[in-house]
């Protein structure tokens, strides 16, 4: 089914029997982070409070029924997502506004812009392209609103230069981002109720005193909405001491000691997990922002049963999440090492789900997706008119983890010790929660028919395996994502993003035809995208990353800019110089460059345009595991390329213009005057 493409202007009905929607804004550079909201309208087209704006620093409506899920990366850059509960949305509310601004520069710098409006299911029902933005630092990307008791969504496509408090102002709100202490620190405690928003702001009062948002105006405290940012705050683990030796080891927190397989697996990773969640409430609401849950206090539950029929349903685990008087709750389940999730067990849940009257279904396990928000088991689609179904990975939950360590989000020692210990556990093989260790069942046959020369790009093994690949791709852009602290991207072709049919069978036909498999990693701030090549037919991984050379000076000038930069890479990587005459490029090994620059240049014509690096590596042949199998050796090849070739590489950035001699004496001769 192909989702309605929306023109400037132009309006669709949403079907009615969808109660519960998702609006995801998207951008192609995701280097620039754009700030998502969305303002609950009256027919004035102005909030009735402040409470009506929501956005990172308020993500939920006083009533629960517009909540912002935050900014993640995707193949075709970055988007954010604002979840409307249609059924709640109060019936004073005509419209819900769908912005998005920027801290520094404009829309018109960012390319295309997207919005598109998704179900329960991921099921896309209407989407805006363009690409119209020029100076605009705020834009409204649609609306969407009640007409006749109709649910539509209308395409805007406006903006203005007032960024994200001028465009709060514009429709009522009361900004305050004058300095203030907040009200009350949020406590460092878990299961406790939530305090007051972040983004409300008040003169020092006790909590007792404290009036809600809505009454902001009303009330004798001076309020607002405040859209500055919070400084990103870090805290190291705690470090140990005071061992005598070396080989002391400190008491850990969750132990992997005495863990069996199975079932066993499965109750130590989710006691884990949630035990870590309720313990780190930065962490809980990372996670929870995956499955599409609001920001609040939340708690889990091992192993609760409920009645099917004549039979008992016992999913892994109850998450719950309250924010003011509304209760946001799904239901887990969990798969460690090589289980694989089942169709009718998560049917079974979202039956049970949709009669409890509960929001969510969340399967959480070691398949990585292909691409966000693909689901690794279909069900039926009639069950997800009232329930959403959403896939977490176990390489997402770590990654999640990873971010808030290492970029920031934890200021408090005891919590960052509690999340590495976490992080620490899930790396141990007998967690089997790892992030990607298997290839699947039919890989070995079909690397041995790619060997044999037999693989035909029609084999259903081979489409199987192909689709593994294209997670795996997806979880080195994860990996780098959490040690950069930085979006890195899996770049895809458009097609291949929407349909993972049409990608599967592409991955496939080059499998048959040359054996390779490709990934192309987009990583910020580097000269160049990083191509990961997996030969199964010579048994090598090969990276490569390629740079445009200087557009000014000699050959040998161009090869000694390369080279300065090249001075800790080994030997053994290719260096190809690509001239501007056609069929005329170069390429040796970067120890023979090093001993005579001049062996890429000597009798070439044209001028050098780009060079192309490359550094072959051994490949694993094995399925799964952590040591000779062919997912360590892509992730090792891949870590080991970007961190000694493409992170020192810098671009070319061409001197500034020099003024003429007489220009600098015209301005010298007017100093002295």
């Amino acid at each position: 089914m192909t989702s309605p493409m929306l023109s400037k202007g132009q309006n669709v009905p949403l079907p009615d029997d969808v109660d519960r929607i998702d609006v995801v804004i998207g951008w192609t550079e995701s280097e620039v982070e754009v700030d998502a909201s969305a303002l609950l309208l009256g027919a004035g087209r102005k909030v009735g409070s402040d409470a009506d704006f929501v956005f990172y620093n308020q993500p939920e409506s006083q009533d629960g029924s517009v909540r912002f899920l935050g900014t993640s990366a995707t193949e075709e850059g970055a988007q954010a997502r604002i979840a409307i509960d249609l059924s709640s949305v109060p019936n004073t509310v005509h419209m819900v506004a769908l912005a998005g601004s920027v801290g520094t520069g404009t829309f018109g710098e960012l390319g295309k812009l997207a919005l598109r409006v998704v179900d329960a299911a991921g099921l896309s029902l209407a989407e805006y392209v363009t690409a119209d933005a020029t100076t605009e630092s705020a834009f409204v990307f649609g609306e969407i609103y009640r007409r006749e008791g109709e649910w539509k969504v209308r395409a805007v496509g406006q903006g203005w230069e007032s960024g994200l408090a001028g465009l709060a102002k514009d429709f009522g709100v009361d900004v305050d981002d004058a300095e203030h202490e907040t009200a009350t620190a949020e406590p460092d405690a878990p299961n406790v109720s939530e305090p007051v928003p972040s983004a409300i702001v008040a003169d020092p009062v006790s909590r007792a005193e404290q009036a809600p948002a809505s009454n902001a105006r009303t009330s004798g405290v001076r309020r607002g909405v405040r859209t500055a940012k919070r400084a990103i705050k870090k805290a190291k683990p705690m470090e140990f001491e005071l061992a005598e030796l070396d080989t002391w080891q400190p008491a850990r927190l969750f132990s992997v000691v005495g863990v069996g397989a199975g079932e066993e697996q499965e109750r130590r990773a989710t006691s884990a997990l949630i035990a870590a969640m309720q313990a780190v409430r930065p962490f809980a609401r990372a996670v929870c922002a995956r499955m599409g849950a609001p920001v609040g206090a939340f708690e889990g539950y091992v192993e609760v049963q409920y009645e099917r029929g004549e039979s008992k349903v016992i999913p892994d685990a109850v998450l719950r999440v309250s924010r003011g008087g509304r209760v946001w709750t799904a239901l887990l389940e969990v798969k460690t090492g090589n289980g694989k999730l089942k169709r009718d067990q998560l049917e079974s849940y979202l039956d049970v789900a949709r009669k409890k009257k509960y929001d969510a279904v969340v399967s959480l396990s070691n398949d990585v997706p292909a691409s966000p928000g693909e689901l690794p088991v279909e069900v039926d689609r009639r069950k997800l008119a009232k329930v959403a179904l959403r896939h977490l990975s176990w390489a997402e939950v770590a990654h999640e983890a990873r971010m808030l360590l290492s970029h920031g989000g934890i200021d408090n020692e005891l919590h960052a010790w509690i999340l590495s210990e976490f992080l620490r556990y899930l790396d141990h093989p007998r967690s089997g929660a790892a992030e990607f260790v298997d290839m699947g069942r039919h890989w070995v046959s079909v690397r041995d028919a790619v060997t044999a020369g037999t693989l035909r790009a029609g084999d259903q093994k081979a489409f199987a395996v192909a689709d593994t690949w294209v997670s795996l791709s997806r979880h080195l852009a994860l990996r780098l994502t959490a040690e950069l602290g930085v979006t890195v991207k899996h770049v895809l072709p458009r097609r291949h993003r929407s349909e993972p049919a049409v990608r599967n069978a592409a991955v496939a036909e080059r499998l048959a035809a040359d054996g390779t498999f490709e990934a192309v990693l987009r990583i910020p701030d580097t000269a160049g995208d990083l191509v990961v090549v997996a030969d199964v037919r010579t048994n090598k991984v090969r990276c490569r990353t390629v740079l445009d050379a200087p557009n000014e000076g000699s050959a040998g000038r161009r090869m000694s800019w390369l080279l300065r930069q090249l001075e800790d890479a080994p030997g053994d990587v290719q260096v190809e110089a690509v001239f501007s005459e056609r069929g005329n490029e170069a390429c040796e090994h970067l120890a023979t460059v090093r001993a005579n620059p001049k062996v890429l240049t000597d009798g070439r014509s044209g001028v050098i345009v780009s060079f192309s690096l490359e550094q072959t590596f051994p490949m694993g042949n094995r399925r799964s595991g952590t040591a000779a199998s062919f997912i360590a050796s892509v992730t090792s090849a891949t870590d080991t390329f970007y961190g000694s070739i493409v992170q020192p590489l810098r671009g070319w950035v061409p001197a500034a213009p020099k003024q003429p001699e007489s220009a600098q004496s015209d301005i010298a001769v007017s100093t002295d005057a």
